[in-house]
């Protein structure tokens, strides 16, 4: 029988896989340069979690969630965001008596059975970071700032940020009572899927892609011409900073994001490379999430972003890392005594933190040497009898063909020179 990886799965073999390493180094380098901490929760939790805080008529809770009953009966879900399940454990381990401002950050992987396609899979990977203690809107531009400054440090020039404001529960009733009342004058022509959310979320047929949906509300009332006199200030506030950080953005009154526990500000960063599903990045803010999840009431603000997708544009923009794993030494060995030198010096030198790799299958030294250039060592030495009883040999240098001398006690000096 021939296995294979299940539909929506991939694997990240070796030769891709240091793309995915480049990309992770460099979100956990920036996210520390902001003083965030990284937190890494199950990967599986109580399905009520999701359906409490994502929006149990939301199309991830309603149709692309893994969920399952253990042995003892209770409902498990694999983990379809991020967010969730920091809140649950923010609430769970009182991370905020430690301190009134609460900054963390994740990477790892999440699951939604939908369609497979380009950037999105069944299992798929996410990076983001969430701050909770504060309704401040700079912490709302520094979740922007993090996320730009990831794909700028990447190499990434080609995106573009949108923000929107999705007010709070004070302006929000109104204004769905008003847009519902207008989408029910072309609720006849809307798509099935625009229909079903007239009745569920409206604010969710605003960011429709269907070009016929989108025509037909192109004159609808937008959210952001409707803010309380908080909401207002807040979005101004997030405008001014983006502004004073020389920051380029639009504002999109049609930007609303896929999860039900926005308020205030709504963001979303956009690749031209990823063509229709062009989204690298979104979030928001979510001031009443903590205490929907039965924690204490808790302002938060928050983003996530796929690692599929940008691995997806460093591809297209050939933005691959400068250094790949490869060995700083290859030792060929011309006889067993060698052979057996060689893995004790091995063994030495990689304690002393230099990678070395050996000749594990006989060949010969022709081989071996071919099999040193295809790994891209950098140094390699042929060792026989005559080095091992002279106790020196030639150190080549890879790159640029340059032997030299080089006595075998000192290879740890030579190779670190």
């Amino acid at each position: 029988m021939n296995f294979k990886s299940i539909k929506g799965t991939k694997d990240i073999l070796p030769g891709e896989v240091e793309t995915w390493q480049h990309a992770e180094h460099v979100v956990r380098r920036v996210m520390h340069s902001y003083n965030y901490r990284e937190i890494r929760t199950p990967v599986f939790e109580q399905t009520e979690l999701f359906a409490r805080s994502i929006g149990e008529l939301t199309d991830i809770v309603s149709k692309e969630m893994y969920t399952f009953q253990d042995r003892s009966n209770e409902s498990l879900t694999l983990k379809p965001e991020g967010t969730a399940s920091v809140l649950r454990a923010y609430i769970q381990h009182n991370l905020g008596e430690h301190s009134p401002l609460t900054k963390i950050y994740y990477i790892g992987p999440m699951f939604r059975q939908e369609r497979p396609q380009a950037g999105r899979l069944r299992q798929f990977h996410q990076f983001g970071a969430e701050a909770l203690g504060s309704q401040s809107a700079q912490l709302d531009v520094e979740m922007m700032l993090i996320a730009l400054d990831i794909y700028q440090e990447l190499g990434i020039r080609q995106f573009a940020l949108a923000i929107n404001s999705v007010g709070c529960q004070k302006c929000r009733p109104a204004y769905k009572r008003q847009l519902t009342h207008e989408l029910t004058k072309v609720y006849d022509r809307l798509s099935a899927e625009s229909q079903a959310r007239v009745k569920q979320n409206p604010l969710r047929v605003l960011d429709s892609k269907d070009e016929d949906d989108r025509r037909l509300t192109k004159n609808a009332p937008l959210m952001k011409d409707h803010l309380c006199d908080e909401c207002r200030e807040h979005f101004n506030s997030v405008e001014s900073l983006l502004k004073s950080t020389r920051t380029d953005f639009r504002v999109d009154g049609r930007l609303v994001r896929g999860l039900d526990y926005y308020t205030k500000t709504a963001f979303e960063i956009t690749s031209p490379a990823l063509g229709s599903q062009d989204a690298l990045a979104g979030g928001g803010r979510y001031d009443l999430l903590v205490q929907e999840l039965g924690g204490k009431p808790t302002p938060g603000v928050g983003f996530a972003a796929g690692m599929e997708r940008l691995i997806m544009v460093l591809k297209k923009d050939r933005k691959e890392p400068a250094e790949r794993i490869r060995p700083d030494l290859f030792i060929a060995s011309l006889d067993e005594p060698a052979r057996t030198w060689a893995f004790a010096k091995a063994r030495e030198l990689r304690t002393v933190g230099i990678a070395v790799e050996l000749d594990y299958l006989h060949r010969s030294v022709k081989s071996q040497l071919r099999e040193a250039n295809r790994q891209h060592a950098r140094f390699v030495v042929v060792i026989g009898e005559r080095e091992l009883t002279t106790g020196s040999a030639e150190l080549k240098d890879m790159q640029t063909g340059k032997e030299v001398p080089v006595v075998l006690d000192d290879l740890e000096k030579a190779l670190k020179t």
